[in-house]
């Protein structure tokens, strides 16, 4: 298995503390069969969560002499009209380089002219993948708000966690309606730090008895990873 979000690189937003922290995760998630992971640390304009690339591929450097684990760069990315720039001018990484760029909306409160945003990065041959559509209130109360950028070839990211009730009912609910209509091109982690795990082995039963089809399980727990990795069209 892949995994496509994690915030694993310690120090530098909301997820692991320390190198040993990091470590430790990285040594769970090798127990659960993942073999490439796509390290994608928040980045939110004017807080603290802003790394610099080079600091990420320092903190990768020293994190690829202690797993097996293939360890990628990447963002979470805060969604801004000021997106394009930050891509622009090199602050913000899509994921290993390539056209994928893994966003993050609001929780509770609509971005306005969100699809002329999405616009404006596709024609700059950017594809936005939007992490965890299923915690946001607005997609609770109506998958269809995700219609419109499904069909402008925005693509989704579920967690794992959503699916064995790890955020709540509502989000769990919601994820089982996302994957039956088809939503969903991607699972992933979103692992923060050691008491925040991922019962993996639960969660696959779980989206299996959802999907019923071990082709699509397949390509949204790995085949679709490799592709965005790969930067392959999807």
């Amino acid at each position: 298995m892949l995994d496509i979000h994690s915030h694993i690189l310690y120090g530098i937003d909301d997820g692991s503390k320390s190198k040993e922290e990091s470590i430790e995760l990285l040594k769970q998630l090798e127990k659960d069969n993942i073999t490439e992971i796509i390290l994608t640390p928040h980045y939110i304009e004017n807080t603290k969560f802003n790394a610099t690339v080079m600091k990420k591929k320092k903190l990768i450097k020293e994190l690829e002499g202690c797993t097996k684990i293939k360890l990628y760069i990447g963002n979470e990315v805060y969604f801004s009209d000021n997106t394009l720039k930050l891509l622009k001018s090199k602050k913000i990484s899509t994921l290993n380089n390539s056209r994928y760029l893994l966003i993050e909306l609001p929780m509770f409160n609509k971005l306005k002219d969100i699809e002329e945003m999405v616009f404006d990065l596709m024609i700059n041959n950017i594809v936005p993948i939007i992490a965890h559509p299923e915690r946001y209130s607005y997609v609770q109360s109506n998958i269809k708000y995700l219609e419109s950028l499904k069909k402008m070839g925005v693509l989704f990211q579920a967690n794992y966690g959503s699916l064995i009730g790890q955020y709540g009912r509502k989000c769990q609910s919601t994820v089982k309606k996302l994957l039956k209509n088809n939503y969903i091109t991607f699972m992933g982690t979103d692992i923060h730090h050691l008491n925040y795990s991922v019962n993996l082995e639960k969660s696959i039963k779980k989206l299996k008895k959802i999907v019923k089809n071990d082709q699509i399980v397949e390509n949204i727990t790995k085949n679709n990873i490799k592709k965005v990795i790969a930067n392959k069209e999807l």
